[in-house]
């Protein structure tokens, strides 16, 4: 298996929804390719923390700076023909 296979199946791999004969596959190509564990390790460990983390909430100066930033952005890509000049 090449990188650019495991790479195109990582998401049903990671999701243990894949195949078991692929995933024999995938195994033997982790084993050696030191690229492809980084990646498969950073994603276990993304969606391990997102599982198990707790909602943090934003400081309030920030959480207006980001909201009046999304709005402008917001604004900015999603015109209406009326709003334009």
């Amino acid at each position: 298996m090449k990188c650019t296979d495991m790479l195109a199946m990582l998401n049903d791999f990671v999701d243990g929804t894949i195949d078991p004969s692929i995933c024999a596959e995938f195994e033997r190509h982790l084993a050696g390719c030191n690229p492809c564990q980084v990646v498969v390790d950073n994603i276990r460990q993304t969606i391990t923390l997102y599982q198990n983390g707790q909602p943090y909430e934003l400081p309030a100066q920030f959480r207006q700076q980001l909201h009046t930033a999304l709005r402008a952005r917001w604004k900015e890509t999603h015109r209406t023909a009326d709003t334009n000049p």
